[in-house]
């Protein structure tokens, strides 16, 4: 869990980190989504320690402010703050599954991954006993998400059934899917890496590797691998100690887009789809 949040949708692009107008020139990638010389918009604050960030199709971002435990929270694309579930369990992932409920990773009063039915509140326990930080969603109804303190990821498939996905990650943190939900990627918040395994199509993760290096602070070991995401082009963010790092689809190769952190923000114009 952590307050650094990666907030992607069709209609904005909202972090919580803080940064300065940014000299694209020569760089591509970055420049197909940030807008050269656009300083970082300020969208809400006042919060207490925010996580759980996720978005729908409509551009509506949700986020559970776990400092003031006030419900799952949602911020219009025109700006406005409300509450969008009272009286849930502390949540430190959210995603929306293929039937229209609200998933979630919760931290009190019991550790658990849960589905939430948006116009009612009744909540459906999927996995009771468990260490869950952040999760997402596959078309097809399987949650996975990362128990950090034991290393690995989880699976439950539609039927509600639990099993181990993969292990040996160091303190497994962010988790998405490629767009074509071929590809699950998973960030190291104790290490350095970014695994990304097959997703077959029983929902099984295969071929686990390395596949993208995070940048670390000076004299820091760890990246602080954090909330992840991924856009329609199959670009990857993660969000780490030294802000959010952008990697190309099929590149290695990291970018830094925002040095710091602070309330929540969007790059003015930001071009993602």
């Amino acid at each position: 869990m952590n307050s650094r949040l990666l907030f992607l949708s069709m209609l904005a692009f909202s972090l919580s980190f803080h940064g300065h107008a940014q000299n694209l020139a020569g760089d591509e990638a970055l420049s197909k989504v940030l807008i050269d010389g656009e300083d970082w918009q300020l969208v809400a604050d006042g919060f207490g320690f925010t996580d759980a960030a996720c978005a729908d199709a409509e551009g509506n971002f949700y986020f559970f402010d776990l400092g003031k435990n006030t419900g799952i929270r949602k911020i219009s694309p025109d700006g406005k703050v409300t509450t969008f579930i009272e009286n849930t369990p502390k949540c430190s992932g959210l995603k929306f599954g293929p039937d229209g409920r609200i998933y979630a990773c919760t931290q009190a009063p019991k550790k658990q991954v849960v589905a939430i039915e948006v116009s009612s509140g009744k909540i459906t326990v999927l996995a009771d006993d468990v260490q869950p930080n952040d999760l997402v969603v596959s078309h097809k109804g399987f949650v996975y998400f990362t128990e950090t303190g034991k290393g690995q990821v989880a699976i439950v498939d539609a039927k509600g059934n639990s099993r181990v996905g993969a292990a040996g990650i160091n303190k497994p943190n962010g988790i998405t899917l490629s767009p074509d939900q071929g590809t699950l990627a998973v960030s190291e918040y104790g290490g350095t890496n970014v695994w990304v395994y097959r997703v077959e199509r029983d929902g099984r993760l295969t071929g686990g590797e390395r596949y993208m290096t995070l940048r670390t602070p000076v004299g820091k070991p760890d990246s602080g691998g954090d909330g992840m995401t991924t856009d329609a082009q199959g670009r990857y963010y993660v969000t780490s100690h030294v802000g959010i790092q952008m990697f190309d689809s099929g590149v290695d190769r990291a970018r830094k887009m925002s040095p710091q952190r602070s309330a929540f923000k969007t790059p003015a114009g930001a071009a993602v789809d």
